[in-house]
């Protein structure tokens, strides 16, 4: 990676007295030649002339506050990490994933509201044995979690007390539903009252373990009510009444703070959020909403935006997988879709699916036969493979960090087949990420402020430069 402050051949070049900063540069390239590695800082100077195309950015014309980047720790993951690793090399690899410093930061995590299609058995936190009932909740326990997931959080939050907690049910428990199962139907209309309490007991007796869930969403993927694993059907109107009538309310009256979140289903779908936010009295309650990319185009984020610019957008949930192995191609997709896509059109958050899987990618619950963890363990070896997806979070999660403002980036035409988006951090540090998709690596300058630097970057290749 040749970076430097201007080409040595042009006469414009800025005397070293002109030097005003340093930009800190890391780079990953699609051949895995680097994997975040650090390139030689750049020389930033005084804005004067230069032959490179030049990327403007302007921290003056701001857009959406960022919360996080990250992904799940599902019970398969935290099975992995509390079961089948010993005590320092969990440490060292929380380190690594939740650590600013000395790994890449992660800042938000997803959990799941009881099992999911990656847990090692089906559960709630209530369940019954068939034709009973439990309406006040006097059998409600936090059960497996606590066995894998709970004590996980708890050494994650050692490294990162502030780390944000999103929680997603796959189901209700199994005598709140219309079939009496786990799996499909819907959440019984003499139930609403009793679910909404479920969550605020999720939020309450997670908060006794030390932990705050920062958000809820109501349904994981809502229209997604047949698989054989634990799933519901959640229409955009059974949602809005359970918000408006029952969940909202619950929150309120129990004093918690807690986001709700609604729909959590793919971009495929927009008219789902926009008719729950269009009633006023489920709007007040609400947050935003969330997105998954199994189906649609991630410009739905901005949709749903332009419809209700007054509330929050996040991106929580893609996995990737033995159908996609090719890791520069999965870097660039994940650069253009997930992480960059999200951030331009307007998402708070961006998270990927599960944080660990082993290397016969499970254990899983009758869920994705194939699906690759952020980082996949060898319970045989004990090895630890970072793929691509952990380099994808990285270029984000150690350098946009939670309270980071995206600011205006004004991106020249001659700039064909790149992709970028600014930050501005709390401390006043800006951030730049740049997805090279073409075939010859590229230079360009930096203008933000007084301060320009120039920077060459790789073919199919990410960097992310901080200053």
């Amino acid at each position: 990676m040749g970076c430097k402050s201007h080409d040595a051949a042009t006469p414009t070049v800025p005397p070293v007295t002109d030097e005003i900063g340093k930009a800190q540069v890391w780079l990953t390239t699609g051949d895995k030649i680097k994997l975040l590695n650090r390139g030689d800082d750049l020389p930033v100077t005084k804005t004067g002339s230069t032959n490179w195309p030049v990327i403007t950015i302007d921290t003056a014309a701001r857009f959406q506050t960022m919360e996080g980047f990250g992904a799940a720790l599902t019970g398969s993951s935290a099975y992995l990490l509390n079961q089948q690793m010993n005590s320092a090399s969990r440490s060292a690899i929380l380190h690594s994933l939740f650590d600013t410093v000395n790994g890449i930061g992660i800042s938000f995590v997803r959990l799941t509201i009881g099992a999911s299609d990656f847990s090692r058995a089906d559960f709630t936190y209530d369940d019954l044995n068939a034709g009973e009932t439990d309406y006040t909740l006097q059998k409600f326990s936090l059960g497996k979690d606590l066995d894998d997931v709970v004590p996980v959080l708890k050494e994650i939050l050692q490294i990162s007390p502030g780390i944000r907690l999103l929680g997603s049910p796959w189901s209700p428990p199994a005598w709140m539903k219309t079939n009496g199962s786990l799996k499909g139907g819907k959440l019984k209309p003499e139930c609403y009252d009793a679910y909404a309490g479920y969550f605020a007991r999720y939020i309450q007796d997670m908060k006794g373990q030390g932990i705050t869930i920062s958000a809820i969403t109501p349904q994981n993927e809502p229209l997604y009510f047949t698989a054989a694993y634990p799933c519901m059907e959640m229409q955009a109107a059974d949602q809005l009444a359970f918000i408006k009538n029952n969940l909202g309310p619950k929150f309120q009256a129990a004093g918690l703070d807690t986001k709700i979140i609604i729909y959590d289903h793919n971009w495929d779908n927009t008219n789902y959020a926009i008719s729950i936010l269009n009633d006023p009295a489920a709007a007040a309650f609400i947050a935003g909403s969330a997105f998954h990319a199994y189906a649609g185009d991630v410009s739905a984020m901005s949709t749903v935006h332009n419809a209700h610019p007054e509330k929050g957008l996040y991106f929580t949930e893609i996995s990737g997988g033995a159908w996609a192995t090719d890791f520069g191609a999965n870097l660039l997709w994940n650069m253009n879709n997930i992480f960059i896509g999200t951030a331009l059109n307007w998402s708070k958050s961006a998270l990927m699916w599960n944080l660990m899987l082993d290397q016969n990618h499970g254990p899983r619950n009758n869920g994705c036969s194939d699906c690759r963890g952020v980082l996949t363990l060898n319970t045989s070896t004990g090895q630890i493979t970072e793929n691509e997806e952990y380099y994808s979070i990285a270029h984000f999660s150690k350098f946009v960090r939670p309270g980071a403002v995206r600011v205006s980036l004004s991106l020249p035409q001659t700039l064909a087949g790149i992709a970028a988006v600014a930050f501005q951090n709390p401390g006043g540090s800006k951030a730049l990420v740049v997805c090279n998709n073409g075939t010859v690596a590229r230079v360009f300058s930096v203008k933000q402020g007084i301060g320009n630097f120039a920077c060459s970057v790789p073919a199919q290749s990410v960097i992310s430069i901080i200053w």
